[in-house]
């Protein structure tokens, strides 16, 4: 069930807040074992917050059209009394003092926190696993990964393990584990969902939500999309309501279509797969042109920061924090020991000039669309693709992190399946604040072509 068809049942009490969130820890029980997703769940935690959610809804006072609505944290984000180790050796397995702004926002408005879904170690990669909890699996084949950073709360939403998920994305970190896993990512414009504490790397974060649903996206944006002093980033202007055209159709859309971005290699698979989603967003009455627009790859401006953020982590730490931290990062880091800060500074020209080159394009073109990742899921416990020759996940994943360098809202819709049955998503990103066009089109599409999820992962392929 959907967050809307549960406020239906709460507001004619069918169903209660307690029951969901009952049938949540249930799918939790049975699924966690064979997926990873959960890395910390709350049960007393949800079960009292469900009972004080219950009782508002039948008095008939509930707080928001969320109240109730069973959620997850990614284990980055800090919530009151629950530990957040960042899938880190590091870090501490206190519970946390403190509420983000994203936790503080779905509790003042009676969300039920069932807990907190794994993550690389503090995100630094698109694949999730760590020296902590380990790997989380693919729903679609436990043998896979389900992308990452967010790939915890990907899992949980395409097993429907709580309904609303919050994850975070500095290159791709919902989008890309959203199109491994099938099911709706968003990053929003930068600075509209509040984060505290920074992220490692705060000028490309943007938080986000993974769902079934666009739907369910715009309900819990509704919540979290609302401006927080605590974030030194933090922008004003959000949308009253995230998705005030959701229904509207896709007439006097133009979207430019492009299939490689003029240097990406697209397995045949995926582009036929996204080919074909170009071609139903046309039938649903969009304009769509394919036309690349017109940039090289910037792959060296994004590692210039993110490699740079590694070090300053990286050197900060003990020499036997050192010998804790995951060896990529650590190749990260020390890769950025040989930059200068002239090669940085000039970097952050080059990420200026790009995001002019994407801001200008949108002058011209509404929304750009692309695959999401080119390649399917791979072997857990690899962060490239095994006999690929590459040495970063930014090499497989060309399509993610331009949008964050540029700070845009983008978006991962569920398209297809490759032979193998694993999915496919295609990737729609509009310029900076429009954030409600990219939903609506987003809808638009799954509305016309619903998803298919994972019934039961098979026990026999659990790796």
């Amino acid at each position: 069930m959907d967050a809307a068809k549960l406020e239906r049942l709460y507001r004619s009490r069918e169903a209660s807040p307690l029951e969901a969130t009952r049938a949540s820890l249930e799918r939790i029980e049975r699924f966690n074992d064979a997926v990873n997703a959960y890395v910390h769940v709350d049960h007393e935690g949800a079960e009292k917050a469900a009972k004080a959610s219950a009782r508002r809804w039948g008095q008939g006072k509930p707080l928001s059209a969320i109240d109730g609505i069973p959620v997850s944290m990614k284990d980055l984000a800090e919530v009151a009394g629950m530990p957040a180790r960042g899938g880190s050796l590091t870090s501490s397995a206190a519970a946390c003092e403190e509420d983000c702004p994203p936790a503080r926002m779905l509790r003042e408005a009676g969300a039920v926190i069932l807990g907190k879904t794994n993550t690389p170690e503090f995100g630094w990669k698109a694949v999730t696993d760590n020296r902590v909890f380990g790997a989380t699996s693919n729903p679609w084949d436990t043998r896979l990964t389900p992308g990452g950073s967010s790939g915890g709360a990907a899992a949980a939403a395409a097993l429907n393990m709580g309904v609303l998920h919050q994850g975070g994305d500095s290159g791709g970190s919902i989008r890309i584990p959203a199109a491994f896993t099938g099911v709706f990512g968003f990053k929003p414009t930068y600075g509209w969902t509040p984060q505290w504490p920074p992220a490692t790397e705060p000028s490309l974060s943007h938080i986000g939500p993974l769902t079934r649903s666009v739907k369910d996206a715009v309900r819990m944006l509704n919540v979290i999309g609302r401006y927080d002093y605590r974030d030194p980033y933090a922008t004003r202007g959000q949308p009253d309501d995230w998705g005030a055209d959701i229904d509207q159709d896709l007439r006097g859309l133009r979207i430019a279509y492009s299939p490689t971005l003029g240097y990406a290699e697209v397995d045949e698979q995926i582009a036929a797969r996204v080919r074909e989603a170009a071609r139903n967003l046309e039938q649903l009455g969009a304009e769509v042109e394919e036309v690349h627009p017109g940039f090289e790859s910037p792959i060296d401006i994004f590692q210039k920061l993110w490699f740079t953020a590694s070090l300053d982590f990286w050197s900060k730490c003990s020499d036997r924090k050192r010998e804790q931290l995951d060896p990529g990062l650590v190749d990260n880091a020390r890769a950025a020991q040989r930059w200068s800060a002239l090669d940085l500074f000039q970097a952050l020209g080059r990420r200026a000039n790009f995001t002019e080159c994407l801001e200008r394009f949108n002058q011209e073109y509404h929304l750009l669309m692309t695959p999401t990742v080119p390649i399917e899921p791979f072997a857990t416990g690899h962060e490239v693709p095994p006999g690929s020759g590459m040495r970063d996940w930014e090499e497989w994943a060309p399509f993610s992190y331009p949008f964050n360098l540029s700070q845009q809202p983008a978006a991962s819709v569920p398209c297809g399946f490759t032979e193998s049955g694993l999915p496919v998503g295609f990737q729609l990103a509009g310029g900076k604040h429009d954030d409600v066009r990219v939903l609506r089109a987003c809808h638009a599409y799954m509305q016309a072509h619903p998803p298919r999820f994972p019934r039961v992962p098979d026990p026999a392929q659990v790796a």
